[in-house]
C-alpha cells in the first residue's frame, strides 16, 4: 500500500508512542513475599512470591545483594545481611516465578526491579534463591510468621514462652535456672501456673522446652511453707495477687511427650461457675536435671537406658550448640537418618538422649547439608518417652531409597546460659566482626578486657562466634591494625588462649594462670569475623581404596613435580634424568558438604604461579599425604598445592560454578566435589626408599585450616595399607570420624598383632 506523504511523519511518533505506553497496561502490581523452608531465626529462608493466586519460588541467576536487600525490605526486615543460591533452605514446589531480576536496591517491591517476565524461566527448583534479613523489623510492618510445616512451630498458641522464677537464694545463683516456679506467657502477658493436678509430666514438658533432659522430685512441702509466710507479710502484694484470676493459669494437662507446652490441653481460666483460678493452691514449681555439658561436676544425669538398646547419636555441622544433621552409629560406622516421616517427637528423642530439652525444630532436606557414608535409619516413628533413637521403630534406609538429600536434622531447646553477655566485639565494620573482648574477673570485680593474639587461631575464634550466637568463625586475627577497641577494656586480660574448638564460651578454655601478652595487645589484639554458614570438606574414602596402585615413573618426567617438592627428599642425589621413582598413586574426591562455598583464603592477587605447570596455587598446601608405621610414625609423605580448586562434578539439580579454566574463580561449591585423578603430578607419596611392610595411609584435607570449615573432625582419612616391595593393598580406607571407637581399635590391635607389634 502507498501511504500519502503527508501521513508519514504521523506515523511514526504514533508507532513510538504505541511502543512507549505498552508496558503501562502491565503496572507492577503489588506481591506479597514469604520465607519458608526449615531455617533458623526469623528473617532466614528461601524466597517465595505469590502471583496469580499461586506460591513460587525465584531463581538464584542474576540475584544479588541489592535484589536481597529489596526483598528484605519488603518482608518488614530494616535490611538484608546476605543472599543464598541452589536450593540452600530446600528445594521449592510449584512454578519458578521470577528469574534474572535486577534491582537498583531503592525499589519498593520486587515487582518494580527488571526480570524475564513472570513465569518465564529456564530454571529448576535446585536454582532456588534464599535470603538472610536483618532480624529487625521495621516499625508498622507485618509479622513474617510464614514457616514450614516441619519447624515445629504451633500455629495459634495460647502458651507462648515459659520460664522459672527462682524462689530460693541457690536457684537464684545459679546458672542456668534449674529450679523455681513455672510462668507462661499468654498473649503477651506472664503468668503463673496453679499447682493443683501438677504432675511431673508437666514438669517433664517445662525441663525440655528450657533445655533441660529430665526433671526430678522436688519438696514441694518446704515452698509451701514459704507461700504461705508470703501470704501473711504485710509488705508482700502477694495475696493481693493471687486473688485475681489473670494472675494464674488454671490448668495444665501433659502427657509428657509434648514437644511444647502449649501441645498440651490447658485451661486458663476455671470453668464456669466461675470460680478462683487457683482456691487454696500456690504456683507450680518445677526442678530440672541438666545434661552433661552444662553441668558443673561430671558423671551426673547419664541415661539409664540399658546398653543394648543405646544406639549412639551425634550432632554435626550445626552453627549453634544443639543443633546439626543427625548421625547414628549402627554396625561400628557413623552414618544419617532419611527425612522420611522425621517429625518433633523423633527429633526430641534425639535431643534428650544428647543432653538437650525437646526439639524445637525437626529439619528436611539436609539444612544441616549432606552426610557422606550410610544412611541407617528411614521411616522413624517415635512416642516421645523413648531415652534412645534406638528404642523407636525405624526402617532400615536401604529399602526406602532415601538418598543424603533427605538428611534429616534437629534444632533442640538448649538452656540459657548467659554466656553471651560475657564476650562482646568492638571496632569492626559490621556486627559480626571486630576485636575479641572479654568480661572476666580482675582482682576480685569483672572487667571488660582483650585477649592477646600471640596464638589465637580458628579453633578460639570458633568458641567466640558461637558464644555470640554468630555462627562460625571465617577468619582469626592475630593482629588487628584497622579495628579499635573500647576504650574500657583496653587492658589484656586473657592470654595463651587454647580451645578445642566445642566449648560453649572462652572462658571454658585453658589460658594463662597471670596474664603474660608479650606484644602488649592493643593492634595485637585477638579478632575475629564470624559467618553464618561455613563450608565442610571430607574425602571419598572408598574412591581411594579402588584407585590406589603403584607406578615406577621415570625420572625424566618427573621434573616438575620435583620442582614443586613433591618427591622424597632422595630423589635430590640422584642422577638426573636417569633412573625412576616408586610413586604410590590413587584418586582423591574432596567433597564439600558443607553449608557455605569452600573459597581459597587468598584472593587472586595473591596467587602464585607455577611455570613448569602452567597453574595458580590458590592455596599452598590442600592436602598431606603421609605414610605412617602402625606407631604412628612418619616413613613417607607428600602434599597437594590447591593448584586448580574447582567444581569437578555437582549432583543432578546443581551446576558447576567454579572452573579454574582462562584464570577462573577457583572453589568447591555447596554439595559439589573437587576431584583429582590418579594421573595427575602430584597425586602420590613416593615410596621409593620405604621398606615393604604394613603401614597406615592417612591424607589430611585443609591441615593447617587455612579455611575456616564447620567441622575439622572429619577431615583425616585413613586407609590400612600393605606393601610387599611390588604391589600394595589398601583397605579399610575411612574418614576420622566415620566409625565408632572401638571399631577403630578393634582394626588397629588386628594389624599390631598381625605384624608381631606391640
Amino acid at each position: 500500500m502507498v501511504m500519502p506523504a503527508a501521513a508519514r511523519p504521523i506515523l511514526l511518533p504514533l508507532v513510538l508512542l504505541l511502543c512507549w505506553v505498552a508496558p503501562s497496561r502491565q503496572e507492577p502490581a503489588p506481591v506479597q513475599l514469604r520465607l519458608v523452608g526449615p531455617r533458623g531465626p526469623a528473617g532466614e529462608g528461601r524466597l517465595e512470591v505469590l502471583y496469580q493466586g499461586r506460591w513460587g519460588t525465584i531463581c538464584d541467576d542474576g540475584f544479588d545483594f541489592h535484589t536481597a536487600t529489596v526483598a528484605c525490605r519488603q518482608l518488614g526486615y530494616t535490611a538484608a545481611i546476605t543472599w543464598t543460591h541452589s536450593a540452600t533452605y530446600g528445594q521449592g514446589e510449584g512454578p519458578i516465578w521470577l528469574d534474572n531480576v535486577r534491582c537498583g536496591g531503592s525499589e519498593g517491591s520486587l515487582a518494580e526491579c527488571i526480570h524475564n517476565g513472570w513465569g518465564t524461566s529456564d530454571c529448576h527448583h535446585g536454582e532456588d534463591a534464599g535470603v538472610v534479613c536483618s532480624g529487625q523489623h521495621l516499625p508498622g510492618s507485618p509479622p513474617q510468621a510464614t514457616t514450614s510445616g516441619h519447624l515445629g512451630e504451633v500455629p495459634g498458641l495460647s502458651l507462648e514462652e515459659v520460664r522459672l522464677k527462682p524462689i530460693l537464694a541457690r536457684a537464684k545463683l545459679s546458672m542456668p535456672v534449674m529450679e523455681g516456679a513455672v510462668e507462661v506467657k499468654h498473649n503477651g502477658r506472664w503468668r503463673q501456673v496453679c499447682d493443683a493436678g501438677w504432675t511431673r509430666n508437666n514438669s517433664r514438658v517445662v525441663c525440655g522446652m528450657l533445655g533441660f533432659p529430665r526433671e526430678k522430685h522436688v519438696n514441694t512441702s518446704f515452698y509451701r511453707k514459704l507461700w504461705n509466710m508470703k501470704l501473711k507479710d504485710p509488705n508482700s502484694s502477694l495475696k493481693t495477687l493471687s486473688q485475681k484470676n489473670s494472675f494464674w493459669v488454671h490448668k495444665v494437662r501433659c502427657q509428657g511427650a509434648e514437644p511444647h507446652l502449649a501441645r498440651c490441653p490447658t485451661q486458663v481460666a476455671p470453668p464456669p461457675p466461675r470460680q478462683h483460678a487457683c482456691p487454696r493452691g500456690m504456683h507450680a514449681i518445677v526442678s530440672c536435671l541438666p545434661g552433661p555439658t552444662f553441668q558443673k561436676g561430671s558423671g551426673k544425669g547419664r541415661s539409664k537406658t540399658s546398653p543394648g538398646k543405646v544406639l549412639p547419636v551425634r550432632l554435626r555441622a550445626g552453627t549453634h550448640a544443639g543443633e546439626g544433621r543427625v548421625e547414628v552409629l549402627r554396625h561400628g560406622q557413623w552414618g544419617t537418618v532419611c527425612d522420611k516421616q522425621w517429625d518433633l517427637a523423633a527429633a526430641s528423642v534425639v535431643c534428650r538422649q544428647l543432653g538437650y530439652g525437646t526439639a524445637k525444630q525437626a529439619l528436611v532436606g539436609a539444612q544441616m547439608g549432606q552426610g557422606l557414608g550410610p544412611i541407617h535409619m528411614s521411616e522413624v516413628r517415635c512416642t516421645g518417652h523413648e531415652q534412645s533413637l534406638g528404642e523407636c521403630r525405624f526402617q532400615d534406609a536401604e529399602r526406602s531409597g532415601c538418598k543424603h538429600e533427605a538428611d534429616a536434622a534437629v534444632r533442640c531447646h538448649v538452656p540459657h546460659m548467659d554466656f553471651q553477655t560475657q564476650v562482646r566485639l568492638a571496632g569492626g565494620r559490621s556486627p559480626v566482626e571486630g576485636v575479641v573482648e572479654v568480661l572476666v574477673p580482675v582482682q576480685g570485680r569483672l572487667q571488660w578486657g582483650a585477649v592477646c593474639g600471640a596464638q589465637w587461631g580458628l579453633n578460639e575464634a570458633m568458641v567466640v562466634c558461637r558464644q555470640l550466637g554468630l555462627g562460625f568463625a571465617s577468619h582469626a586475627l592475630q593482629e588487628t591494625w584497622y579495628w579499635a577497641g573500647s576504650p574500657d577494656a583496653a587492658q589484656v586480660v586473657m592470654s595463651g588462649v587454647r580451645c578445642a574448638g566445642t566449648e560453649l564460651a572462652l572462658q571454658q578454655c585453658q589460658r594463662h594462670g597471670p596474664v603474660h601478652c608479650p606484644s602488649g595487645g592493643g593492634r595485637f589484639s585477638a579478632g575475629v569475623t564470624c559467618t553464618a554458614h561455613a563450608p565442610d570438606l571430607v574425602m571419598n574414602a572408598q574412591l581411594v581404596q579402588e584407585t590406589a596402585y603403584l607406578e615406577d615413573r621415570p625420572l625424566e618426567l618427573l621434573y616438575c613435580a620435583h620442582e614443586e617438592r613433591c618427591l622424597s627428599r632422595s630423589a635430590d642425589h640422584m642422577h638426573w634424568p636417569y633412573g625412576h621413582r616408586r610413586l604410590l598413586r590413587f584418586s582423591s574426591q574432596i567433597h564439600n558438604l558443607g553449608r557455605a562455598d569452600f573459597r581459597p583464603k587468598m584472593g587472586r592477587h595473591a596467587w602464585t604461579w607455577h611455570q613448569c605447570h602452567r597453574h595458580f596455587h590458590s592455596i599452598e598446601v590442600f592436602t598431606h599425604y603421609d605414610l605412617l608405621t602402625l606407631n604412628g610414625s612418619k616413613v613417607a609423605e607428600g602434599h597437594k598445592a590447591s593448584f586448580c580448586l574447582e567444581d569437578t562434578n555437582c549432583p543432578e539439580g546443581l551446576q558447576r560454578r567454579f572452573a579454574c579454566a582462562n584464570f577462573g574463580e577457583q572453589g568447591v561449591s555447596v554439595g559439589c566435589w573437587d576431584t583429582y585423578r590418579h594421573d595427575i603430578d602430584c597425586q602420590w607419596i613416593d615410596i621409593t626408599d620405604v621398606p615393604p611392610g604394613s603401614y597406615t595411609f592417612q591424607v589430611v584435607v585443609n591441615p593447617k585450616h587455612e579455611v575456616a570449615e564447620s567441622d575439622f573432625s572429619n577431615n583425616v582419612m585413613r586407609c590400612q595399607c600393605k606393601y610387599d616391595g611390588q604391589r600394595v593393598w589398601m583397605h579399610g580406607c575411612h574418614t576420622s570420624d566415620a566409625y565408632g571407637a572401638d571399631v577403630v581399635n578393634y582394626l588397629e590391635q588386628q594389624e599390631r598383632l598381625a605384624n608381631n607389634l606391640v
